[in-house]
């Protein structure tokens, strides 16, 4: 019998401890920040670390699972308890350092290899797996998960009522909002099983989110938390996936275990063949592991997301955006009414104007006939360059509103691709809300779309792209896939290296990324693009939640939320709908031409304050004084912690007129130099608590928003 082993990976950053046990099979038992210790508590006695799960489950066509109360979890896959730990590699360069964990399967010949990602200096753990064919039989994969993770509370005797979960529903017009469960409430729970000492080792109940089709993000972002109720051990985790997803938590062995995967069979219809030497990789996904509470977690979690992305200048500008769609023209623009923008978008502060959707389309009802991508002649009868040409004269960098991934149902281009162009469903084309998807793993798709991207930069000077994308194609395509769920997972791959394509061609060129607002905010396309439109909200108040939220899904300085000003509303509301936006990135909006000379000035003045706080807002890490925000909560406040000073922005819309802000970024008894930012001239009192370390604020008895900067 072989004498198990522990592997102990420590990097700068990062404690990575994982277990090979008698049965050879690798478990992972431990991930924390190096020099973090748990808080003190009572721990089990005789805790076995063979009583964890393995570090991959893998499921094949035709195996069940090694438990029968397990075969709708990702966990307990009859291969898994086959896969045998074989070696581990480790490799070390300047910025990043890799773990690699070999296991084989002597059965079917599958071999593993489960690899692990740290950054320098970012507490942060990226898992992956590889799974190879080493035989010369096909094999049917069903699942292939990125991650397990066993023994995450094993500091406590009750973690059923110590801990909670937490999920971030992800609607459109209501994005990124985070809810609290009690373990009992959502089935796990102490049960007296383990204390039965009858050698029962498995999984009874656990808790999934998941997400099926190409709206990553459409109901749920991919993350998910668990988290000591005194704030002193947060685990937090995020699924790096453009399409389908799911992770789940349950009880194993009288603790919780996480199981985090891209698409399976149950949940997707995913099924990948591997021939004889092929091989997949599995989505990667990443873990957070601290001894404190949320702000720290999210705050780790902010720099990995910097370090995984593509580098671009639009991240270090943080350019402002006009664009003339929400609450605005709202798709609807000609040459007459671009131009009364350009003025009051130069006068407001904008660097960028981007025509928003209906410039390519003569008629009005155009959402069926879109595909072509060539100006209308009827909407600018000077010609679409002229009015380019324009933009760009008046000092603005002009921009365009494109759906790259579909095509309308009476789209000429619809005739003019291959079949394979094209989502299907048993040799149908998939239509929906009447248009086609095309899939990227095509290359007709891929040469098409590249010529429409490279004219519109090279004959017109367009520097920035929305694009957008309307639809959500549940079951992916079937046309030159194994399933239909791997024909999704192929066209999700391709489409973002068809992106990397664009800015290997155009570094310089800035390309935001919209999926109805935020149904696609996710780090595989986050990973790739600049900059995230966070919602299509159009309520200035309601968007106000969103842009307290959204720094727990996107990086500040990549979230792009919507200041739309309106003559008729007062000022109070403009200067919230302007705050709404500071605190990451502007996207200016609104009847701008309409605005009175002191309405255009008060916004002015909002982003003459972005001007001067962009170069901090890049580098800062998120955190919330009153918790992560609730929808109806009337009070909200998020604040952005820079090298040198922390930025809060708060909100009243309505309860009592005065709030106390703990600042979870200022030692309790510093003193702290407060600064009203923005409105100025607005009504405001604050004073600071330094025993407290809190904020005291009061506002008038109307819905309003303020900006503040703290130094100590």
């Amino acid at each position: 019998m072989a004498q198990p082993q522990e592997i102990r990976w420590e990097t700068d950053a990062l404690l990575v401890v994982l277990f090979i046990g008698t049965d050879q099979i690798v478990r992972l038992n431990e991930i924390r920040a190096v020099g973090e210790k748990p808080a003190p508590t009572t721990p089990r006695s005789n805790r076995n670390p063979d009583a964890s799960l393995p570090l991959t489950d893998v499921r094949l066509a035709g195996e069940g699972t090694s438990d029968h109360k397990s075969s709708k979890t990702l966990v307990c896959g009859t291969v898994t308890s086959r896969l045998k730990y074989k070696a581990h590699r480790q490799y070390s360069s300047h910025e990043q350092h890799t773990l690699e964990v070999e296991s084989h399967d002597s059965v079917t010949n599958l071999t593993v290899i489960s690899t692990f990602v740290t950054y320098t200096g970012i507490p942060v753990l990226r898992s992956f797996a590889t799974l190879r064919n080493d035989g010369r039989e096909d094999i049917i994969l069903t699942q292939a998960t990125s991650l397990v993770a066993g023994i995450l509370t094993d500091s406590t005797r009750e973690w059923w009522h110590e801990y909670v979960a937490a999920t971030a529903t992800n609607t459109w017009f209501r994005e990124a909002q985070w809810h609290d469960h009690e373990l009992p409430t959502i089935g796990l729970d102490t049960i007296g099983l383990y204390e039965l000492e009858q050698g029962h080792l498995a999984t009874h109940v656990s808790y999934s989110v998941s997400n099926r089709g190409s709206f990553s993000t459409g109901g749920m972002l991919p993350m998910g938390m668990l988290k000591r109720k005194d704030g002193k051990d947060t685990w937090l985790w995020q699924v790096e996936n453009n399409g389908s997803w799911r992770w789940e938590i349950g009880d194993f062995n009288d603790d919780i275990y996480v199981a985090i995967t891209g698409p399976t069979n149950y949940n997707h219809g995913w099924k990948e063949l591997l021939r004889p030497e092929q091989s997949f990789t599995t989505v990667p996904c990443a873990v957070v592991h601290v001894y404190d509470g949320d702000d720290a977690a999210f705050a780790a979690l902010t720099t990995y997301r910097r370090k995984i992305r593509r580098k671009h200048p639009d991240n270090e500008t943080l350019p402002i955006i006009f664009n003339d769609y929400m609450n605005c023209l709202m798709g609807d623009p000609d040459e007459e009414k671009v131009k009364s923008l350009i003025k009051p978008a130069i006068t407001a502060g904008a660097e960028y104007f981007v025509i928003d959707a209906g410039w390519y389309a003569d008629e009005t009802d155009w959402w069926d006939s879109v595909g072509d991508w060539v100006p209308s002649q009827r909407r600018f009868p000077s010609g679409f360059k002229s009015l380019i040409d324009t933009i760009r004269a008046a000092g603005l960098i002009p921009g365009v509103w494109v759906e790259p991934e579909v095509i309308g149902v009476r789209s000429p281009a619809a005739k003019a691709l291959p079949a394979d162009a094209f989502f299907q469903e048993n040799g149908k084309r998939v239509i929906e809300k009447n248009r086609y998807q095309l899939d990227y793993s095509s290359s007709a798709v891929r040469a098409r779309m590249d010529k429409i991207i490279d004219h519109l930069i090279t004959e017109y000077g367009i520097g920035y792209f929305k694009f957008d994308y309307n639809i959500d194609v549940a079951n992916g395509t079937d046309a030159n896939a194994f399933s239909s769920g791997a024909g999704l997972l192929k066209h999700n791959r391709a489409y973002l290296d068809w992106i990397q394509g664009i800015f290997t061609r155009h570094p310089e060129l800035v390309i935001e990324t919209c999926s109805s607002g935020g149904q696609r905010l996710d780090y595989a396309m986050l990973a790739v693009h600049p900059i995230q439109s966070t919602s299509d909200q159009q309520d200035p108040v309601r968007y106000s939640v969103v842009s307290a939220a959204i720094a727990t899904a996107v990086t500040p300085e990549q979230s792009a939320s919507w200041a739309y000003p309106q003559p008729e509303w007062t000022d109070e509301i403009n200067a919230l709908t302007v705050v709404n936006s500071l605190m990451g990135r502007v996207h200016l909006s609104g009847a701008l031409h309409k605005l009175s000379d002191a309405q255009l000035d008060l916004v002015r003045q909002g982003m003459d304050v972005y001007k001067g706080i962009r170069h901090d807002i890049k580098d800062t890490t998120p955190f919330w004084p009153l918790g992560l925000p609730k929808w109806h909560d009337d009070w909200l406040s998020v604040g952005l912690k820079a090298p040198s000073c922390s930025y809060v922005a708060v909100w009243r819309r309505g309860g009592d007129t005065s709030c106390s802000l703990p600042i979870s970024s200022v030692k309790k008894g510093s003193d702290v130099k407060v600064d009203f930012l923005y409105p100025l001239g607005f009504e405001i009192e604050t004073s600071w608590d330094a025993e407290k370390g809190s904020l005291d604020v009061k506002l008038p008895s109307t819905v309003c928003a303020r900006l503040l900067r703290l130094t100590e």
